[in-house]
C-alpha cells in the first residue's frame, strides 16, 4: 500500500499557497458577488504566512505541520474563513500526530476529521451553498474509491472530481450561511467562494501527492 509521506505533505501545502496566490483575485470576484469581497486576499495572506513557517516544521511530524498551518490559518485568516480552514487542518492534525507517513486510510479519516470539525464550527449542512458543498462529495469520493480498492492515484483524483462537482452545484443554491445568506434569493446564480478555495485544495492535492503527478 502506498503511504503519503511528510515530504508530499509539504509540497500539497506549499503548491495550495502558490494556486491561492495564482487565484486570489479570481476567489475576492467570487466573494464580491455575495460576501464581504475578502476571501481571495485573506487566503492568500494566510498561506503566505503558512509558507513561511513550513521550513522550521519540516521535520516534525504530519500533526505538528497540520497544527502549525492551522493556528498561523486562525491567526492570519479574516472572516470565517480563519477559523473554519483553521479548525479543519486543527482536527486533520489529531490524526496525523506523531506520524511522518499516513496510509491512504488514515488520510482519508483525516479529510473527515476535519470536515467534521468544519461542520460543528460553522453549523452547515450539504446544501447550503458553502465549502461543505465541496469538501463532503470529495470525502465520500475518497473514501468509496479506497473502499473499491483503487489506488490512491486514482482516489484522489476522484476526490478531487468531486469537489469540482460539488463547487459547481453551489452555483444554483440559495445561501443559508454566512454573508450571502443575507442576500436570499439573490445569492442563487453564484459560485461559492469557499467551496471554491476547497475545491483547490483537493485538485492541488491530486497533483503532488505520492503517484498523483
Amino acid at each position: 500500500m502506498s503511504s503519503i509521506t511528510r515530504e508530499a505533505i509539504l509540497a500539497w501545502l506549499r503548491a495550495y499557497a502558490e494556486v491561492i496566490a495564482e487565484q486570489k483575485d479570481f476567489l475576492t470576484q467570487l466573494d464580491m458577488a455575495i460576501g464581504d469581497g475578502d476571501h481571495g486576499a485573506n487566503m492568500h495572506r494566510g498561506m503566505q504566512a503558512v509558507l513561511s513557517k513550513l521550513n522550521d516544521v519540516a521535520q516534525q511530524d504530519i500533526g505538528s505541520i497540520f497544527r502549525t498551518v492551522a493556528m498561523t490559518l486562525l491567526s492570519t485568516v479574516g472572516g470565517a474563513s480563519g477559523p473554519l480552514y483553521g479548525t479543519f487542518f486543527l482536527q486533520m492534525a489529531s490524526v496525523a500526530a506523531g506520524k511522518t507517513e499516513l496510509t491512504p486510510t488514515e488520510f482519508s479519516e483525516a479529510l473527515k476529521r476535519g470536515i467534521d470539525g468544519i461542520v460543528a464550527r460553522g453549523k452547515a449542512a450539504p446544501g447550503e451553498k458553502t465549502m461543505i458543498d465541496a469538501l463532503l462529495p470529495a470525502f465520500e469520493a475518497l473514501k468509496s474509491s479506497l473502499d473499491a480498492g483503487v489506488s490512491f492515484a486514482e482516489a484522489v483524483r476522484a476526490s478531487a472530481a468531486a469537489a469540482a462537482a460539488g463547487r459547481d452545484a453551489t452555483i444554483p443554491m440559495v445561501a443559508k450561511k454566512g454573508r450571502a445568506s443575507y442576500l436570499g434569493e439573490r445569492s442563487a446564480g453564484h459560485q461559492d467562494p469557499g467551496a471554491t478555495s476547497s475545491h483547490l485544495l483537493l485538485e492541488t492535492a491530486a497533483r503532488t501527492l505520492p503517484g498523483t503527478s
